[in-house]
């Protein structure tokens, strides 16, 4: 069995019911089109996450394995847009070229007869997924001097990618950054109204509050439109080190603030409610306050944060949408994760702090 495998790595798990695929035939598929995909074949998933599904193919035992990751979008109905294996696969391309930390891609299959839906094989890279918890061989939150490390690398990180020149890594026409911020509120206010599961008057007014504060953008940058703590991976002795920036299938050009709103969305200071299911450990002694972190990426860019309240707001805005989509998919038996059960009031009460965070 492939749990029971000693050389398996610790963060995987079994496929989740459901979720699996005809490994033999995936096999097969890639037989020449990987390095040292020759061998047999073990699939794991990895279980962070609630949107793109991530597998860990293993070829071969022991010392000589070789291990890549794929990536395919959720089961069910899902917008395109927001799960496109192609775009993300032709992202990394470039990406992994003039910014190392983005993981190498090595193929991409539009045919979904082979898993059930398009998907890409990157690079598998080794290092720690910080979640919800600190690990241990960090302090477990108790070292004021590795939390502040992870506080700073995942603003640094940030700062670093917006630095990328796109041309200079092939994603110049990347996206279309002229009015990016307006049609990106329009577009999530759209998204809830699809995955409506209850009439929330509170998100529809939310929605026009966003349209009818829109800031002026900066100059734009490249954008990964989905930054968290828990989409890097860093060093297993250094939490101040990024070796990974992984979940880049909305990937685009546009508005760099985009980026610190999502971010800072998820960053909860000590004595406030933790945002989302899987609130970042912001309240760790030592960890950056949010108006911390903001500094420290103004302090990194030169960019004017002073509009940063509201690009918080709809960051927050944006996560329940999120969360809404998934619930709405699960509520149809679209999806059969047990985690997304709770999905549809953990949305609601994001659009309640999304309102207490207006300025």
């Amino acid at each position: 069995m492939a749990d029971e495998d000693p050389q398996l790595p610790t963060d995987t798990i079994p496929i989740r019911l459901g979720e699996g695929f005809d490994a033999a035939r995936l096999a097969e598929y890639l037989k020449g089109k990987l390095p040292g995909a020759e061998g047999p074949l073990v699939v794991q998933q990895f279980a962070g996450g609630h949107a793109n599904l991530t597998y860990l193919l293993r070829f071969g035992t022991g010392p000589s394995a070789v291990e890549f990751v794929l990536r395919r979008p959720p089961l069910g109905p899902v917008a395109a847009s927001a799960h496109d294996m192609g775009r993300e696969y032709r992202a990394l391309l470039g990406l992994h070229r003039g910014f190392p930390l983005a993981p190498r891609p090595f193929f991409y299959c539009d045919d979904p007869s082979v898993v059930g839906s398009p998907f890409f094989v990157m690079e598998r890279r080794h290092g720690v997924v910080v979640r919800g918890v600190i690990p241990e061989r960090f302090g477990g939150g108790r070292d004021p001097v590795a939390n502040r490390k992870l506080a700073q690398v995942v603003i640094d990180t940030l700062a670093q990618f917006h630095s990328v020149d796109p041309a200079s890594v092939g994603l110049g026409d990347l996206g279309k950054p002229a009015g990016f911020l307006g049609r990106q509120v329009a577009g999530w206010a759209e998204r809830f109204e699809r995955s409506k599961t209850a009439d929330l008057p509170l998100a529809d007014e939310l929605a026009r509050w966003l349209l009818d504060n829109l800031p002026p953008s900066p100059e734009p940058t490249l954008l990964h439109n989905d930054w968290r703590l828990d989409n890097l991976a860093v060093a297993q002795e250094d939490p101040g080190c990024c070796v990974a920036v992984y979940d880049w299938d909305m990937c685009t050009r546009g508005d760099p603030l985009a980026d610190l709103g999502t971010l800072l969305a998820l960053w909860s200071d000590p004595g406030e409610v933790p945002a989302g299911t899987n609130p970042m450990p912001t309240q760790s002694p030592g960890f950056l306050s949010r108006a911390g972190a903001t500094t420290r990426y103004h302090e990194q860019t030169g960019r004017d944060v002073s509009t940063v309240p509201y690009y918080l707001v709809f960051g927050t805005f944006k996560m329940a949408v999120v969360l809404q989509q998934i619930f709405f998919r699960y509520q149809r038996g679209q999806t059969k994760d047990s985690r997304f059960a709770g999905l549809g009031s953990a949305a609601e009460g994001l659009f309640q702090l999304a309102a207490a965070r207006r300025p």
